[in-house]
This record gives structure tokens, C-alpha cells and sequence, in this order.
């Protein structure tokens, strides 16, 4: 386990980009398999593909429609995209809402209180927002709900998209599961606490050497196994990052696909997603920005240079959302924009640094855990023949000690057979 642990771009470099070379490479053999094996799904979505093919080449009165059923398409595979970076990889996500869905509920947020109005032009909206032309009717009020509304669509569709990104772990705790490995596969202090129940100690008293983590771990999955849904929407309505754990306890403990799934669902996408729609609505209202952007001088030694840079950051801002200036403020720039791209392309490659260095860690627990099933089913076999040639010359004990291992031998041997149609 510690060469595993090891198997990093920055200590390991070459030997790594091999291993997860190799893991892609066997990734695209098992998705072509299930191809192969789902050819009238596949079919089905290929002719479904040449029909709106078509449709959208020919014309006609559907064109208007197609159009912004496209749009609104795209727009919501865009968010449920960045949710799935955002939960996928077992903590290692791309953290998509401090980098995109946050940003922009806060860019509407300013421009409603600035603009005075929600009915941004669409489009360039949502691509830009822009205040609509002076004199326009204000429709609806600005208050909390309303911008809550405005932006409901896309930080559903992230919830939707972090929701989704919960089942792997979920899935391949189940496989394992019902593989026949049990807890083998999982790390010890884990499946003691999935197995007992309780928080797994490194000795004497129960819970006393362990850490806030340790416990934390240990309470959510007493949650998750004793409650059941509820227990699981209660992990999912708030900010957790040891909801992984959420979901291989499930697929460890058999849960049912639509019972995970469906609290997941509805506590991500719905009570957790309002919780932080309402937060950042809140925090960037107009008047608590303006007594922050004022409170910065306070800061000791820092506070008056921040203070200057972050006022016409803000001015630039609410500059940019009235017509005939946004070009113009677009090309000055700030500091603070160049600081956020470079902390965004940073994320970004710490992100695909972390998948390159989990396919190779993947590749290399399969190539081990290969091996040890080998040298099991040798030792087996081995058993069993000295046992056969043992048991002739002695009682019942040395026939069921080699029927024993007979069976053992046989019980892996069809699960590498029903491993491999699976593949």
C-alpha cells in the first residue's frame, strides 16, 4: 500500500503517466464491451441522434423552437457538468461552485440591485448580463426570492450534476459487495465501523484515540446505515465533505439504488442548493458589499492597500452592466480578475494532476489484487491435491478438509468468469 501511495506525477513521474496510460487504455476496452453488450441502447441513441439531426437542417416553423430547446440544452448540461466535476473522484473534485455557479449568483445578484430589474436582455443573457433599457416597466420586486428564482434553473441542474457525481463510489462499493470481497477491498478502520457499527479505535476504550475526523466518519455512518433515507438526506442537505463515505456505506450495506439516489437528489439538488443560493444572495446584497468594501480598511497592515483595489473592482462591475461601457471596462482589468483566472487554471490542473495520479494508483491495485487472487488460487489447488492424496490413507477429516478447498477453488474461478461478462 505505500508504493501505491507513492505512485505520484511529482515523485513518480514516467512510471505514473505508464500505469495511467494503460488504465485508459483498458477503460476504453470495458466501454467498448459494454457497447457491445447494450448494442440496442446504443442504436437507439444513434437513430435518436440522426433525427434531430435532421430536424435541425431542415427548415421550417420547428426552427424557433429547436433553437431554444438547444440553448436551454446546452445551458443545463453546462451546470450539471461542472456538478459533476465538482463531487466525482472522492474529494478531489473541482470545487465548480466557488468557481462558477457562486460567481455567478453573485453577478446577478449585483445587477439586480444595480439595474433595479431582473429582465436582463436574452440574449446576451445569461453569456452577459446587461441592465435592460432605461425606462422599462419593473416587473417584479428585487428582493431574496426573486433573484433565488432567477437563478433556480442552473444551480438545480449543479445539484442535479453533484447528486450524480455520488453514484460511482456508491456503485463500486455495491460491486465489491456483491463480488463476494466484503470489506477486504475497503481500508480496515473503515470496514471495522461498517461491520460493528461503531467507530473502530486503535485499542482500549471505544472512541477515545480517535480523531474529530475519525469521528465525524463514524457518526455519519451510524446515520446512514441506522436511519436509512432520512439519514441520507440529512448527510446530503448540508455541506459534507465525507458524503463519499455516504455512498460507499450504502453500496457496502446493499442500499437500494433509488433510496440513495432519491435522498441524494433532493438534498443536494433542493434543501442544500437553497442553503447556499440564499447564503451568497445575502452576502453580496448592495448594502452589506458596501460595508464590507468599507470594513477592509480595518484589516491590520493590509486593509488600506485592499480597500482602494476592491472599490474599483466594484465600480467597474456595476459599470459593466449598463450598455456602451462594458466594453470599455472589460479591456482595463484588474488585479484581482488576473488573481481569480490564475487560482481557476491552477484548480484546474491540480484536478487532472489528481485523475492522472488516481488512474495510475487504480491500474496498480488491480495488477495486485490480480496477483494475490493468482498465487490464492494456486495455494488452493496445491491444498487440495495434498489433501486428496492425504485423505485416502486417512479418516473423513482430510476428504472435508479437500472438499473444502475444492470448493474454494471453484467459488473463485466462477467469479472471475461472471467478473469477466460483466466486463
Amino acid at each position: 500500500m505505500q508504493d501505491i501511495s507513492t505512485l505520484v506525477l511529482w515523485r513518480r513521474p514516467f512510471v505514473t503517466l505508464y500505469y495511467a496510460s494503460h488504465e485508459l487504455s483498458h477503460q476504453i476496452v470495458n466501454l467498448t464491451k459494454w457497447v457491445l453488450c447494450h448494442t440496442l441502447t446504443c442504436l437507439a441513441s444513434v437513430l435518436l441522434l440522426i433525427g434531430y439531426l435532421c430536424a435541425y437542417h431542415l427548415d421550417g416553423p420547428h426552427q424557433l423552437w429547436l433553437t431554444q430547446f438547444q440553448k436551454q440544452l446546452i445551458w443545463c448540461l453546462y451546470w450539471c457538468g461542472l456538478g459533476i466535476l465538482s463531487s466525482v473522484g472522492l474529494g478531489t473534485g473541482l470545487h465548480t461552485f466557488l468557481l462558477y455557479l457562486g460567481p455567478h449568483i453573485a453577478s446577478v445578484t449585483l445587477a439586480a440591485y444595480e439595474c433595479e430589474s431582473l429582465d436582463f436582455p436574452s440574449p446576451p443573457y445569461p453569456d452577459e448580463i446587461i441592465c435592460p433599457a432605461s425606462g422599462s416597466v419593473l416587473s417584479t420586486p428585487i428582493n431574496v426570492w426573486t433573484i433565488m428564482s432567477k437563478v433556480r434553473l442552473e444551480a438545480f441542474m449543479w445539484g442535479a450534476g453533484t447528486a450524480l457525481g455520488e453514484l460511482p463510489p456508491y456503485f463500486v462499493a455495491r460491486a465489491h459487495r456483491l463480488a463476494g470481497e466484503d470489506e477486504d477491498e475497503l481500508e480496515p478502520e473503515l470496514a471495522q465501523q461498517l461491520v460493528d457499527g461503531h467507530p473502530a479505535t486503535g485499542g482500549g476504550g471505544r472512541g477515545l484515540q480517535l480523531s474529530f475526523a475519525q469521528r465525524m466518519r463514524g457518526n455519519m455512518i451510524r446515520l446512514v446505515t441506522k436511519v436509512g433515507f432520512f439519514g441520507i438526506l440529512a448527510c446530503a442537505s448540508i455541506p459534507n465533505p465525507l458524503f463519499d463515505l455516504a455512498g460507499i456505506t450504502c453500496g457496502y450495506s446493499l442500499v437500494p439504488f433509488w433510496t440513495f439516489f432519491g435522498a441524494t437528489l433532493i438534498g443536494k439538488a433542493v434543501i442544500k442548493m437553497h442553503i447556499q443560493k440564499l447564503f451568497v444572495i445575502v452576502a453580496f446584497n448592495e448594502n452589506y458589499l458596501e460595508l464590507l468594501v468599507e470594513k477592509c480598511r480595518n484589516i491590520p497592515y493590509v486593509g488600506q492597500l485592499l480597500h482602494q483595489p476592491l472599490r474599483e473592482f466594484l465600480v467597474k462591475q456595476k459599470a459593466s452592466l449598463h450598455r456602451g461601457s462594458a466594453k470599455q471596462t472589460a479591456k482595463d482589468g484588474s488585479w484581482l480578475s488576473m488573481i481569480f483566472e490564475w487560482v481557476v487554471i491552477t484548480m484546474i490542473l491540480y484536478f487532472l494532476v489528481s485523475i492522472v495520479n488516481s488512474m495510475a494508483q487504480n491500474y496498480q491495485k488491480r495488477v495486485l489484487k490480480d496477483r494475490q487472487s493468482d498465487k490464492s488460487a494456486a495455494r488452493a489447488v496445491r491444498e487440495a491435491i495434498v489433501n486428496n492424496s492425504t485423505g485416502r490413507h486417512s479418516t473423513g477429516n482430510g476428504t472435508t478438509t479437500s472438499t473444502t478447498a475444492r470448493a474454494r477453488y471453484s467459488k473463485r474461478l466462477q467469479e472471475k468468469r461472471q467478473h469477466l461478462k460483466a466486463m
